[in-house]
């Protein structure tokens, strides 16, 4: 496996082979199958997901996207799945709806390099995903899952969390790993959630960015673009800073912004 690895091996594609099949079979496990029936694997590499996803869910659909052509050839020529289903594609480019793709999980050991991307790519088609289970960089993991009054709690936390119940899994150390990263890794669970999302997703993103861009500022210095709206100074939160306002508080934040407009 090494020497193939080797071969595969690209650092312009931030790449971390995991090694250890127990985990491999323990991170595929915690796919719920509720009320979807494909899931989509980001960055397969050798495929040490991919092959219990095989074994475990025979009658379910699996699609590949894999950036590195090489490897999507390795796949193609290892892996018993339709050629159209393993898609040479930048995830960050990929649109399911051009494959027709309205339900399904997300699964992946995530590029540190992009991780943070992947994750607003997501919530970008949040309707058509019900599920995530990924590996991030462990820190990173941290801030996704973090909640007010943290340090750690930033924009990540907030935009992931309005959208899903985040949970995590557990930690992977750095020696599973070829070759061996610098840090540690985790894996989290995202489960959509179903309350009423009846909000700008736009103007949520657009304040939640701000806010924390200027984390030591107050709302009502650091949200000036809109003070021409009508009764600004009434909104609820202003004279709070961003990380002291709630995954809710933003969502009501947000509504009273987008009212008085």
């Amino acid at each position: 496996m090494r020497q193939i690895i080797n071969f595969f091996l690209k650092k312009k594609f931030d790449q971390y082979f995991l090694r250890d099949h127990n985990i491999a079979k323990k991170i595929v496990n915690y796919l719920s199958f509720e009320n979807y029936n494909t899931v989509v694997e980001i960055g397969p590499g050798l495929g040490i997901l991919t092959q219990y996803l095989l074994i475990n869910n025979p009658y379910h659909h699996i699609f590949l996207i894999e950036i590195d052509e090489e490897l999507v050839s390795f796949l193609r020529r290892n892996f018993p799945i339709s050629k159209e289903k393993i898609i040479h594609i930048d995830f960050l480019k990929w649109n399911p709806e051009e494959v027709n793709l309205q339900n399904f999980a997300i699964i992946g050991n995530f590029p540190y390099n992009i991780s943070s991307q992947i994750l607003f790519h997501i919530l970008r088609y949040n309707q058509y995903i019900p599920e995530c289970i990924g590996m991030f960089q462990k820190e990173v993991a941290k801030r996704i899952t973090s909640h007010k009054g943290k340090k750690t709690y930033g924009i990540l936390s907030v935009l992931v969390q309005t959208f899903y119940d985040v949970k995590y899994l557990f930690t992977i150390k750095e020696k599973v790993f070829f070759p061996i990263p610098n840090v540690q890794s985790a894996v989290i669970s995202l489960k959509r959630k179903n309350e009423n999302t009846n909000f700008n997703k736009n103007m949520l993103f657009q304040c939640v960015k701000i806010a924390f861009n200027q984390r030591r500022k107050k709302l009502k210095n650091s949200l000036q673009l809109f003070k021409h709206i009508p009764n600004f100074q009434k909104i609820p939160f202003l004279n709070k800073r961003a990380e002291e306002l709630s995954v809710k508080e933003f969502l009501q934040l947000t509504k009273e912004i987008e009212i008085r407009k």
